[in-house]
């Protein structure tokens, strides 16, 4: 983390102050709003309604991994691309103080990081340590996590406090962004048991202590910057563990070049594409996406990833 190490808890500092800490590597908890919880609770009843009858929390001890798949594969991109979790959203963003003017998002995913090592690839990929920045996320990129159901250490995520000001080896000097929206991406659900899909990851020898947890309530925020080294955690709580996350920069920074330093992240192409204006979602310009995309456009890449079901489903 930077030099003051803080976390702050249900802060009222300002957006354009909390941005700078974030920057500096600080680390934001909030506790539940009514906002963030009506998001939480959208996002439940889709989940629900999927895994009907069971309870998705251990629907994974009833039925073979493939047939998980094929229920929550279709599931992310429902949840992500519903014009009701847009709306509930913009609000989220609203009640945290976020100019709507200069707030740009991405699409928010849903996570389901099941237990006992029933799924780990593809639509339930179990992330090790990395940094977004080393798949062409912005230095600007801020991270918002949420739980959408209770949970514990034991199924939560980590951050690897140590290595804020510590590079490592991490491929992601061959990573392309519009390469994975084309092939990476597009392949998620294919993979059940193993994935090798071309990804940026830490050394074999790192080593992944000291490990930072954060248990928050469902509904809960932690917000950290993308170039926070951070990881899932060895799910072995019994329960499948759903989450949402979503994403934020902010225009006026992006134009000023500010956000994080870079210690060790080299990929090629941006995401800055996916975001959409929070007032009126429109696209980043042109101009400005420019300015941070680096390395080459592939044949066949894809600029913005689209799921092959669409926007619908």
């Amino acid at each position: 983390m930077g030099t003051n190490n803080t976390v702050y808890v249900d802060s009222d500092k300002p957006d354009d102050l909390r941005r700078r800490h974030l920057y500096d590597g600080q680390i934001f908890l909030f506790t539940p709003t009514a906002t963030t919880t009506a998001l939480c609770d959208f996002a439940a009843q889709l989940i629900e309604d999927a895994f009907a009858p069971l309870a998705p929390a251990t629907a994974q001890f009833e039925m073979p991994v493939e047939r998980f798949v094929e229920i929550f594969a279709p599931l992310k991109p429902r949840y992500m691309h519903h014009p009701e979790t847009r709306r509930l959203l913009r609000q989220v963003f609203a009640d945290f103080g976020c100019d709507p003017e200069q707030t740009f998002f991405d699409v928010p995913k849903l996570r389901g990081v099941t237990s006992n090592d029933y799924l780990t690839a593809g639509v339930g990929y179990a992330h090790p340590p990395h940094r977004d920045t080393w798949w062409s996320a912005p230095l600007a990129q801020l991270n918002w996590w949420m739980p959408i159901y209770g949970i514990e250490s034991e199924n939560s995520f980590a951050f690897h406090p140590r290595s804020w000001s510590e590079g490592m080896k991490n491929h992601s000097e061959d990573f392309n962004y519009y390469e994975w929206n084309a092939v990476g991406r597009a392949q998620a659900a294919r993979h059940t048991h193993t994935d090798n899909r071309k990804q940026p990851h830490p050394p074999a020898n790192f080593d992944p202590e000291p490990q930072l947890r954060f248990v928050v309530p469902r509904g809960g925020l932690v917000v950290f910057s993308s170039a926070q080294l951070h990881s899932t955690v060895r799910n072995t709580s019994g329960r499948t563990r759903f989450s949402t996350d979503f994403r934020t920069v902010n225009l006026a920074d992006l134009r000023a070049g500010l956000g994080a330093p870079n210690i060790d992240s080299q990929p090629q192409g941006t995401s800055l594409r996916d975001f959409h204006r929070a007032s009126d979602s429109s696209v980043i310009p042109e101009e400005v996406v420019a300015a941070y995309d680096h390395g080459e456009h592939p044949e066949g890449g894809v600029l913005v990833f689209a799921p092959p079901s669409g926007p619908s489903a």
